[in-house]
This record gives structure tokens, sequence and C-alpha cells, in this order.
């Protein structure tokens, strides 16, 4: 029973994560909204997803317990960093990535040119996109705890019915 409900909490963290990331590549790519660099740093944790879901899912030798238990990790720490980000928005506190900071002074007319003629990167405070006042930062903090919670929640579920068949 617990190797099922493994494989159909992988499957839905499998799709979710899928769709998170097509939504945002639709955003940045059909409706122009540029991605700053912490926006895009959240991206890794659902692409680890699909990767340790994807494998787990067809490898029969798999630990698919542990994997769910990396997977959990992996959306605690995009929570934080997601919750990291909407600080930044908020003026909370600065990036420490140095996104758009632009104080950097040309050390020569070359340098001031290429300056002049190059894309200024996203600042990380700029919010180009809200629903219901939301910025998408929120609504990363809000799928990340919920796969996050569900993967640590399918663990511990597979746990309690051991220690009830024992």
């Amino acid at each position: 029973m617990t190797k099922n409900t493994d494989k159909i909490i992988l499957r839905l963290i499998l799709l979710a994560s899928i769709c998170v990331l097509l939504i945002v590549f639709v955003a940045e790519l059909m409706y122009g909204l540029e991605p700053c660099i912490l926006c895009k740093y959240q991206r890794i944790p659902y692409f680890a997803a699909i990767l340790f879901a994807g494998l787990a899912l067809h490898i029969k030798t798999t630990n698919q317990q542990g994997t769910l238990r990396v997977i959990g990790i992996v959306f605690l720490i995009s929570a934080f960093l997601a919750f990291y980000h909407y600080g930044v928005e908020q003026h909370w506190w600065n990036a420490a990535t140095g996104c758009g900071n632009f104080n950097k002074l040309p050390i020569s007319f070359e340098n001031f040119q290429s300056q002049l003629m190059s894309t200024m990167p996203k600042k990380c405070d700029e919010i180009d996109w809200t629903l219901f006042g939301l910025s998408m930062t929120v609504y990363n903090i809000i799928v990340s705890v919920i796969l996050g919670t569900l993967s640590f929640s399918s663990v511990l579920l597979s746990r309690k019915i051991r220690v009830d068949l024992n």
C-alpha cells in the first residue's frame, strides 16, 4: 500500500513541478515578464524535483521514501528562498546577490560605452505582476510549502502504516 501511495505522491510532485515551470516560462517568453536572478534561482528546486521524482518512478530499485525526503527538503529550501526574495521585494532587506545593483562606476570610457550598450539586469525588488495583490514569489512560497508538506506527509504516513502493521 505504501509503494502505491509513494508513487502517487511522486507523480503529483512531478506533474506540479512541470506545471509550475510551464507557467513560469509562458510568463517569461509569451508575456514578456523578465525574471531577476532570484526568480531564476527559484526554478532550480522544480527542476530538481522533476529529476528526482522521474528517476524514482522509473528505476525499480530506488528508495522512494528517501527520494520523498530529499524532495521535501528541496521544497523546504525553495520556500525559504522564495521568502527571502519576498523580503527583498518588500524592502525588508537587500539582496545578497547584488541583483539590480547598478552602482558600479566605469573604469574606462570603453567600459562606460559597453555598459550603455548592454541590457541592465532586472532588479530583484521590482514586482512586474501580481494576482490578488500577491507576487509570483508569494505563490512560490505557497506551492513550495504544499509540495514539501506533501512529500513529508507521505513519509510520515508510511511510517505510521508500518508501525500499525507491526
